[in-house]
C-alpha cells in the first residue's frame, strides 16, 4: 500500500520542506507575538499545538465522493497567523475535485496513494497540467483556477496539500458560479447559451430530495 510513504523518513522531509520559510511569508500577515492564544485562555500545552484530526480519516476507506479534511486554523486554532494549513485530500476512482481557486495561497500538493491528473490556467488562459504518481509534488500558484483528477476508473488516490496560510479560502467555480442567486440571464449571456440550459446545469446543484 503506497500509504507506507507517510512513514518513511521522506514523507517527513517534505513536511518539513513545506512549512519552510518561503512559506510562512506567503500569504498571512505577520503577527507581534510567538503565536496567538485563543481568547480568555489561562493555560496551555503542548496539546494546543497537536491536530489529530486526520488520524480516523486515513484509517477510513476512500468515501463515496471526493472529500476534503481540512487543517486550517478552522479545524486546528493554533494556525492562526502561523501562515500555513493542511488539508487530506481523498478522491475515489474516476472523481474530479472541481475547477477552484485559493484567493489567499498557493497550494503545494503532494500526492501519496494512487495518481491524478491536475492542472490549472494562467491569466493569459494557458493551461499548464501533468499526471503525478505517488510522491510526486505539483504547485498551484495563488488564485489560479486550477483542479486534480482521478482518472484511474478502479482505484482510489490520495493526495495531501500545504498552503502559505491558516486559512486559504476555496471559491469553488461550478458552485460559485451556478450554485448562488447569479440570474439566470445574465449567465446565459455570459456563457453564450440560453436560460433553458443555465436552468438544467443548476438543477444539477439542487439538493437532493
Amino acid at each position: 500500500m503506497a500509504f507506507s510513504f507517510l512513514t518513511n523518513g521522506c514523507f517527513l522531509l517534505v513536511m518539513a520542506v513545506f512549512t519552510a520559510y518561503p512559506w510562512v511569508h506567503a500569504g498571512d500577515a505577520d503577527i507581534l507575538s510567538d503565536f496567538l492564544l485563543p481568547k480568555n485562555s489561562t493555560f496551555i500545552d503542548g496539546s494546543f499545538f497537536t491536530f489529530t484530526g486526520l488520524r480516523t480519516v486515513l484509517e477510513m476507506d476512500v468515501p463515496p465522493t471526493f472529500t476534503v479534511s481540512k487543517a486550517s486554523m478552522t479545524q486546528f486554532p493554533a494556525l492562526e497567523g502561523l501562515s500555513v494549513s493542511y488539508a487530506l485530500l481523498q478522491y475515489p476512482a474516476g472523481s474530479v475535485n472541481p475547477p477552484h481557486t485559493h484567493p489567499r495561497s498557493a497550494e503545494l500538493l503532494l500526492v501519496i496513494d494512487g495518481s491524478l491528473e491536475v492542472g490549472f490556467v494562467d491569466t493569459t488562459n494557458k493551461l499548464y497540467t501533468q499526471t503525478l504518481q505517488v510522491a510526486d509534488m505539483f504547485v498551484f500558484p495563488k488564485g489560479l483556477v486550477h483542479y486534480q483528477y482521478n482518472a484511474d476508473a478502479q482505484n482510489s488516490a490520495t493526495a495531501i496539500s500545504a498552503f502559505g496560510s491558516a486559512n486559504a479560502g476555496t471559491v469553488s467555480m461550478p458552485g460559485s458560479l451556478f450554485n448562488t442567486s447569479i440570474d439566470d440571464g445574465i449567465l446565459a449571456e455570459s456563457f453564450k447559451t440560453d436560460v433553458a440550459t443555465i436552468q438544467k446545469i443548476k438543477a444539477g446543484f439542487a439538493p437532493k430530495a
